[in-house]
């Protein structure tokens, strides 16, 4: 890449995404020095996120550059793209040029999916790594995993960790401790249960409940998609 020219940085958005996944690394990435940040999807008309929220892409699959980094985020409408032969060629096309290829949540399974985790170290969701699983990945599940050229994040609220490790990559260590300075990235959560690990188990009970429908169908779009790799 010429280093005089900003650096592309795509973030995919797409119909039932969980805003988060996508709109928290952008707040981050965004300002990252000669750059330009742009959300992609097949088209720029507007997409509704998983709570409602209406996201606009500023750049189609047809009009993108070659991206430096291609960000994918996860949500309840990751199921539905993982046999998108579009989106599969689009990221498979993008890797091959990108200096970065990463994932928040569940944006990971749509890259193994497409090929593009095979033999790579990655992480999701903790709901969803039984699924991740099931493609040749190698599962770590830690809120930020970094292997090679692929960095991916845990779930939803990972993505500003996830956002921050970028940062340093791309420009560095004091790049992105004055930015998290900025934005006052001083996590400090109000209860402890943010992880199955440290959440009682009523709680992780409960919310496994709560997503057994949703997941119901990502397994089986998974393993329907793991079966057409092998």
């Amino acid at each position: 890449m010429n280093k005089t020219q900003p650096l592309q940085i795509g973030v995919l958005v797409f119909e039932g995404m969980t805003s988060l996944d996508a709109l928290g690394p952008f707040e981050v990435l965004a300002r990252t020095p000669n750059s330009v940040c742009h959300l992609v999807w097949k088209d720029c008309k507007p997409v509704k996120c998983d709570t409602g929220l209406i996201v606009t892409p500023t750049l189609s699959f047809s009009d993108a550059p070659q991206l430096d980094v291609i960000v994918v985020p996860g949500g309840p409408g990751q199921n539905e793209l993982m046999a998108d032969a579009e989106l599969a060629a689009f990221l498979r096309q993008q890797a091959q040029g990108a200096q970065w290829v990463t994932s928040v949540c569940t944006g990971s399974l749509l890259l193994a999916a497409a090929g593009l985790l095979d033999g790579y170290e990655a992480t999701c969701h903790w709901l969803s790594l039984d699924f991740l699983r099931l493609f040749p990945v190698q599962v770590v599940p830690e809120r930020v995993v970094i292997d090679r050229n692929r960095v991916t994040g845990a779930g939803v609220t990972s993505g500003l960790d996830f956002a921050f490790v970028l940062l340093d990559l791309l420009r560095g260590e004091d790049v992105a401790k004055r930015l998290q300075l900025m934005l006052e990235y001083d996590p400090a959560p109000p209860f402890d249960s943010g992880h199955p690990r440290v959440a009682d188990a009523g709680t992780v009970a409960a919310v496994r409940e709560m997503a057994q429908g949703m997941l119901m169908r990502r397994e089986a779009v998974c393993v329907e998609a793991a079966r057409r790799m092998a």
